[in-house]
């Protein structure tokens, strides 16, 4: 399986909503060749969520991975359940998407409890509905830094980073007390 390894040194795969719309998923759909070739094929209902390293392209807390379509998403421990109202992926001001995102509850569906793991589906529209049988899904650990954080200020912090800074926070107060 190909990976961010495959990319030039300094670039890392942080794809807008937009981008996975258009430069991955609909190349996919439509059997072109995507550039970079690192996103790989995975079937969704054979994985929980922490068991997609080196199986999912990883980026940073991040996990991408081509998946058929489908309305069943239990697992092997669990399921994927929609979380929020599906949001439209706009690209030149026209609807060249559907985002979903779901939650991942371990245990029976309907009696199953909520964990931190999070999944944007990503789906291609045609004109107004879902066009073919092809999702693009980024899955993360909401705990675990923030998706949001990276796209609106350019960064992006790591479980550890998050353990640093509020060591930073806590010097501070130390230091001020004193």
């Amino acid at each position: 399986m190909g990976g961010a390894s495959d990319l030039p040194p300094g670039f890392h795969f942080f794809p807008s909503d937009e981008e996975l719309v258009v430069h991955f998923l609909r190349h996919k759909a439509s059997l072109l060749p995507c550039q970079p070739d690192i996103v790989p094929t995975i079937l969704l209902n054979h994985y929980d969520p922490w068991e997609l390293n080196d199986k999912a392209l990883q980026a940073g807390n991040q996990w991408y991975f081509f998946s058929h379509a489908t309305q069943s998403r239990v697992t092997p421990n669990g399921y994927w359940s929609s979380i929020c109202a599906d949001e439209m992926v706009k690209s030149s001001g026209c609807n060249i998407g559907l985002k979903k995102t779901l939650v991942f509850s371990i245990g029976e569906p309907s009696e199953g409890i909520e964990t931190n793991w999070i999944m944007h589906e990503y789906h291609l529209l045609d004109g107004r509905k879902e066009s073919n049988n092809w999702v693009i899904c980024r899955v993360f650990d909401s705990t675990c830094g923030s998706q949001a954080n990276f796209h609106e200020e350019g960064m992006e912090l790591s479980c550890l980073d998050e353990v640093f800074l509020s060591l930073d926070d806590y010097d501070e107060v130390s230091l001020s007390n004193n």
